[in-house]
């Protein structure tokens, strides 16, 4: 099967919106120059009873799920040998990589510790085999490995087309080993995040009772893993779309709309999987009885349902509008999910209290700008994204987003 060849889509990188990028960073800047300085108690609500806040259950847990798009889109196209889905894959990638990239200094920024951290991979005599963080945190170094070397042609590429004569030499040298070499790093790349997606939701099994009955089950591996599916389908619709807005490129709707069953089977698997647990265990009543917790678990499953049966509509399979809808309903309601586990639904006693400070929230939000300027250099210089060139300037005033995708969507 043959497919539209990835190009750079060129252009200048210091744009306005770029430069609201980079000011977005800087005021995250001087929280994280403190917090190296004064500790994470000076800069941090977090405390011995709520040890993680939201550099973990947002930049991580909910940050890797959303880098999933790699992993999803992988076990298509090379599992379930769907090669049609193959354009998607390179901003997929990407994008994954750009995710557990922030993933790891969203960890070192919660380390208290963090000079410490070169350990884990190179002293594995003082490993601790019963840690489900040690596992976490392995699986996560390697896999941010494995995706920059499946990425890793597209920068080959560009050397070999622009790079002076000895770095294209290099590149020529360097493409055909690592194209051999990929089934088997592909290989590694289905099972390293099927560990550590699953081994999130064995952390709060370790928590125990301090997680709410509505989150704690044995099932908690399988429905993580669920929502890193559901998360990694439904980031490729929102990045695929608005890359297309945003460049002016065709978008790939008839692609995104064949993906809709696949989309909506996981979440649907996931409800039942949830709602089967608690009809089980005999909690279901606590679903109306629960108070503020109700709400959030009702929250969930309702975005999830209706992403659910929005993919599921006809119009979904040639409206790029009712696509992102859907993707963005999904993606609200299992990273809902995941930080309602970690966070909301977490509770280590009476005296303990956690909001985030105004600093880890600057720090979370320069980090997401910090990946969305990252995006936005590697699209432009390198192949990434597949398909025709830019569409020719409108004419008329552009309408909402889901409006100008599906206009950009049309021959």
């Amino acid at each position: 099967m043959t497919t539209a060849r990835a190009r750079p889509i060129g252009g200048p990188i210091f744009t306005p919106f770029s430069k609201f990028l980079v000011l977005l960073l800087a005021l995250g800047a001087p929280v994280l120059a403190a917090r190296f300085v004064l500790g994470l108690g000076a800069t941090t609500a977090m405390s011995d009873g709520y040890p993680w806040g939201i550099w973990i259950a947002v930049d991580v847990v909910v940050g890797t799920g959303l880098a999933s798009g790699g992993y999803a889109l992988a076990l298509l196209v090379f599992v379930l040998n769907r090669g049609r889905y193959h354009p998607l894959v390179r901003p997929a990638l990407l994008t994954s990589l750009l995710g557990y990239s922030a993933a790891g200094l969203a960890v070192v920024f919660d380390l208290g510790r963090y000079w410490n951290l070169w350990k884990v991979p190179l002293m594995p005599w003082n490993w601790n085999g019963n840690s489900i963080l040690l596992e976490v945190a392995l699986c996560m170094m390697a896999y941010t490995a494995v995706i920059a070397l499946e990425l890793s042609p597209a920068y080959l590429e560009r050397l070999a087309e622009r790079g002076r004569p000895g770095a294209a030499a290099r590149a020529a040298r360097w493409g055909p080993r690592i194209e051999r070499a990929l089934p088997f790093v592909i290989g590694l790349g289905m099972v390293l995040p099927t560990m550590h997606q699953s081994s999130l939701g064995s952390l709060l099994l370790v928590a125990g009772l301090k997680v709410h009955p509505l989150w704690y089950t044995g099932l908690l591996p399988l429905l993580f893993l669920l929502t890193a599916l559901s998360m990694g389908y439904a980031i490729v619709y929102v990045e695929t779309i608005f890359a297309g807005v945003g460049f002016r490129r065709p978008v790939e709707v008839k692609l995104l709309g064949s993906l809709g069953r696949v989309v909506s089977g996981t979440l649907l698997a996931f409800l039942v999987v949830r709602l089967g647990a608690l009809a089980a265990s005999g909690r279901l009543g606590l679903t109306l009885t629960s108070g503020r917790l109700s709400f959030f678990f009702w929250a969930e499953t309702l975005l999830l349902l209706a992403g659910a049966i929005l993919f599921l509509r006809p119009a979904a399979r040639h409206d790029a509008g009712v696509q992102l809808q859907a993707a963005l309903l999904a993606l609200a309601g299992s990273a809902l999910y995941r930080v309602d586990a970690f966070l909301v639904a977490f509770d280590p006693g009476p005296s303990w209290r956690y909001f985030p400070s105004l600093g880890e929230m600057a720090v979370t939000v320069g980090l997401v700008a910090t990946e969305t300027l990252l995006y936005l250099v590697a699209v432009r210089r390198l192949p990434i994204l597949a398909g025709a060139g830019q569409l020719p300037p409108r004419t008329t005033p552009a309408g909402a987003v889901a409006g100008a995708a599906g206009e950009g969507a049309r021959p």
